[in-house]
C-alpha cells in the first residue's frame, strides 16, 4: 500500500521521510518515551535512520505496519508524535505511539489516534485494535481511554522491554465503538446469572 496523508483539526499525518530524521532522534533522546515505549536506550542516530528510512517504508509497502508522522499544521510543520497500527491477526491491529516532550498534555496525541484508528476501520479494514502499555504508564492510558478504548484487563509478562518482561495493560477499540460497522459479526460474551440460594 502507498502511504496516505490524514488530517484533522490540528495535525497532518504523514508517511515519515528522511527529513524528519533529527526531530524523531531529538524526541527519543526523551527519558519518559525510552522508558515506556520499546525504542531503543541508548537511542542513536542509526537508530532513527533505521526506523526512518527501513521500518516506515517496509511497512507500508508489505502491509505490516502503517506509522504516520503527526505535523502540527499551525506550528511551521513541527514533528510532534509518532503513531502507528501494527498488524497482528486477521484483521487486528496493535496501536503504538510517542510524544515529543514540548507537545504534551495539548490532546493532539488523542487526536492523531482518532483519526488513525478510524482510518484503520474503514481503509485496512480492521475489526479490533489493541492498545498495549506497561502498568504504570498513566499518560498513554489516558490517550487510549480518551479516544474510545475500553479497558480489558492486565497481561502479565506481556511486554518486553529493555530485556525484562513487564506487565502491562490492555484495551481495545472495536469500530462499533466510534459508530462505525464491523467487517465481521460479533456476539459479545454473556455472563450466566449468579444462582440465588
Amino acid at each position: 500500500m502507498e502511504p496516505i496523508t490524514l488530517t484533522t483539526a490540528r495535525l497532518t499525518l504523514r508517511a515519515l521521510t528522511t527529513a524528519d530524521l533529527d526531530a524523531v532522534y531529538r524526541a527519543c533522546q526523551d527519558g519518559e518515551i525510552q522508558r515506556w515505549t520499546t525504542v531503543p536506550s541508548p537511542y542513536r542516530r542509526a537508530d532513527a535512520e533505521y526506523f526512518v528510512n527501513r521500518v516506515c517504508p517496509e511497512g507500508w509497502q508489505q502491509e505490516t505496519e502503517f506509522t504516520f508522522g503527526a505535523v502540527d499544521t499551525a506550528g511551521h510543520g513541527a514533528l510532534v508524535a509518532v503513531v502507528g497500527l501494527s498488524m497482528r491477526a486477521t484483521r487486528t491491529a496493535e496501536l503504538g505511539f510517542w510524544t515529543a516532550a514540548e507537545y504534551r498534555g495539548r490532546g493532539l496525541m488523542t487526536e492523531a489516534v482518532e483519526a488513525v484508528t478510524r482510518w484503520g476501520f474503514t481503509r485496512v479494514p480492521l475489526d479490533r485494535i489493541v492498545w498495549r502499555a506497561e502498568v504504570g504508564n498513566t499518560a498513554s492510558r489516558a490517550t487510549a481511554l480518551r479516544a474510545g478504548f475500553v479497558p480489558e484487563g492486565t497481561e502479565r509478562a506481556g511486554i518486553l522491554n529493555n530485556g525484562v518482561r513487564r506487565d502491562c495493560w490492555v484495551a481495545a477499540l472495536l469500530p462499533t465503538d466510534v459508530g462505525l460497522p464491523s467487517q465481521d459479526a460479533y456476539v459479545p460474551a454473556r455472563t450466566p446469572a449468579v444462582e440465588q440460594r
